[in-house]
């Protein structure tokens, strides 16, 4: 293990600027302006998995952007190990409050800053890269490994599911490793072994044709933003506590293992008396949360109630 630790440590730097070339691509699968991009940061990907040694790599085209897949699976009897993630980041809006440019990767204070450096391309690059240093110094893994990096995860991963059912072949394995979540502490190493899904709807409050003066309307006609604020209050008590009935029936209680588990290695973003109270289960498995209200303009007028 000492030849794979100096191999990294001599090759930081060719590291540093290689991961700098990954994450100048600017491969925005949000954006279709960017789609050549994206389909670079494909073929950047799939070219550092072949030159560290993976086999049989090869992009396979979906109805959106390709899946990079490549595999060493010369550890006969030894566990496989898929391994997950993704090339694609998101767009960089608001431009100017980035204080480096988001595609010309910045090391400050011994970390570096630049869109996808932790969301996906870091990680993704880290792996690649211990997969090296093993073939280079060993001339084989301790198992055998896969690759499955998509290039549509910013975006809702749309043909994620077919491309599972049609390549159950190529992505079998007795373990999935992703590497897309955020740890609790530099030095804190962490396993993230559940992560939530993502269920999202859009609640539309109407009310009159137009918009009426509050003078002669106002308290009579029920204001549309008002509604929908009780609406929302509604859907949790006090103490966070959601109302809406059936939100729980299928969460899996933690065990009372799990919960021993989470007490230390939470304390960093968990309180003590969340991880103690009864609904620190729910709290943890399944949650509800609110992504924006959006309400009309009125043009500066002062006396109105919103249509």
């Amino acid at each position: 293990m000492n030849q794979v630790v100096d191999f990294i440590n001599v090759n930081r730097d060719r590291y540093v600027d290689e991961l700098k070339q990954y994450l100048a691509i600017p491969s925005i699968s949000a954006l279709p302006q960017h789609a050549a991009d994206v389909r670079r940061a494909a073929g950047w990907t799939a070219d550092s998995l072949r030159a560290a040694g993976m086999q049989n790599v090869t992009l396979f085209e979906t109805p959106g952007n390709p899946v990079v897949y490549g595999d060493w699976l010369n550890a006969p009897g030894k566990p496989t190990i898929l391994f997950y993630g993704h090339y694609d980041v998101q767009p960089v809006d608001p431009v100017e409050l980035w204080t480096s440019p988001p595609f010309e990767a910045t090391v400050r204070d011994g970390e570096i800053y630049a869109r996808g450096a932790a969301d996906d391309k870091g990680q993704v690059f880290m792996h690649i890269k211990a997969v090296e240093a093993f073939l280079k110094q060993r001339g084989s893994l301790p198992m055998n490994m896969r690759f499955f990096i998509e290039g549509e995860e910013e975006v809702g991963s749309a043909h994620l599911d077919e491309f599972v059912r049609t390549h159950k072949q190529e992505l079998a394995a007795d373990v999935v490793v992703i590497s897309d979540s955020p740890m609790f502490d530099r030095g804190i190493p962490s396993i993230c072994y559940g992560l939530r899904g993502l269920a999202y709807f859009q609640i539309d409050v109407r009310g009159t044709k137009s918009d009426l003066h509050s003078g002669s309307f106002g308290g009579a006609v029920a204001n549309p933003a008002f509604v929908l604020a009780q609406v929302l209050s509604q859907m949790k008590d006090r103490g966070g506590h959601i109302k809406i009935p059936g939100f729980y029936d299928d969460v899996r209680e933690l065990s009372e293992a799990e919960r021993a588990e989470l007490g230390p290695g939470a304390a960093a973003v968990l309180s003590k008396e969340l991880l103690s109270r009864p609904e620190a289960t729910v709290e943890i498995r399944r949650a509800l949360a609110g992504a924006g209200i959006e309400l009309p303009a009125l043009g500066g007028a002062g006396s109105v109630v919103a249509s």
